[in-house]
């Protein structure tokens, strides 16, 4: 089952842009599984945020949570190197990614219901209270514990292919064999403190060494959304996370 769920968002992926005609391409991504039961999904709702859903509060016969990770290309990421406002290229990345989340969440459930098993769908993004920025499910703290990668000092998951993508997730009923964590820190400045290149790529001083200010973050993203919005509602900055050293790779490894 795990290998086919893989080939299946492999597949998917690679299809996406010649079938959809987007102006965005992908690596390859990668796919992570957690046991829907895993005592650090109620660690997640009980430490970090109450809001934050449980598995099986969305669907009652959860078993397995499948997470996955979608690179951004190069010339993407580079795009948005410098600059005021986020790259016009990777504010189109954002909305189509969201898009290629939704289509291929929406793929996956039909056919896991082929082979008798119910799933939820769950949207990439906007799914979180406005005023206080906390979501009822975070990509980010689920792929965590799927094993996908570790959080960076940025507050974003480091993967193997680094940090400039797209999560998304899906909760089904199939059981499927979970992904062992990674037990080793992803970002050099959790490994050994000789990295702060993120910090200093955020010349807006929402991320400081002693402070992360998610409304001003997010006041930053709806700029960003309102000098793009001929390309639709990109809330999205990523200006911390291109051109440093965990963009697209693991530097610790």
């Amino acid at each position: 089952m795990k290998e086919r769920i893989i080939g299946l968002i492999n597949e998917f992926v690679k299809e996406y842009k010649s079938e959809k005609d987007t102006f965005t391409d992908w690596e390859s991504p990668l796919v992570a599984f957690a046991d829907a039961h895993d005592p650090l999904f109620l660690k997640l709702k009980e430490a970090v945020s109450k809001t934050h859903k449980l598995p099986t509060e969305f669907l009652r016969k959860a078993e397995t949570v499948i997470s996955y990770f979608l690179p951004f290309q190069e010339e993407t990421v580079m795009s948005n190197v410098g600059g005021k406002y986020c790259s016009k290229e990777w504010a189109i990345a954002y909305i189509e990614t969201n898009r290629l989340i939704m289509d291929l969440n929406n793929f996956l459930a039909q056919e896991l219901s082929k082979i008798g098993f119910e799933s939820r769908v769950l949207p990439p993004t906007h799914n979180f209270n406005t005023e206080k920025l906390i979501s009822d499910w975070s990509h980010k703290h689920v792929a965590f514990i799927a094993g996908l990668g570790r959080l960076g000092f940025h507050r974003m998951l480091i993967t193997e292919k680094g940090c400039c993508g797209r999560l998304g997730s899906l909760i089904t009923s199939a059981k499927i064999e979970p992904t062992k964590r990674p037990n080793k820190e992803f970002c050099l400045y959790m490994h050994n403190g000789s990295c702060m290149e993120c910090v200093k790529k955020c010349t807006f001083g929402a991320l400081k060494e002693d402070l992360y200010d998610r409304h001003k973050c997010y006041r930053v993203c709806l700029l960003n959304a309102d000098f793009h919005s001929e390309v639709g509602f990109a809330d999205v900055c990523g200006k911390c996370a291109c051109g440093v050293p965990c963009s697209f790779t693991n530097p610790v490894k």
